[in-house]
């Protein structure tokens, strides 16, 4: 995510949480960092969280389309 502000925070994860998403992130070659910011921004948008800027909104339609192909490669695979 290019552009976006970002802030240094302290976070404490299981085990295995944290191994999933540093395999994730390896996978999709991207920092443990992005890969938990955009699983955060989506699992926010799958519970029902809309956000109120306009900026904001954008990204979440992003990671709304993005929810619903993940789904439905899934769905694919069986």
């Amino acid at each position: 995510m290019i552009g976006m502000a970002t802030r240094k925070v302290t976070l404490s994860l299981d085990a295995s949480a944290l191994e999933f998403a540093e395999r994730a992130a390896k996978a999709d070659g991207v920092s443990v960092s992005s890969w938990l910011s955009k699983a955060a921004r989506r699992e926010a948008v799958r519970t029902g969280y809309r956000p109120t800027t306009e900026d904001a909104q954008g990204k979440a339609r992003g990671d709304e389309a993005e929810l619903a192909a993940a789904l439905e490669e899934l769905r694919a695979q069986g």
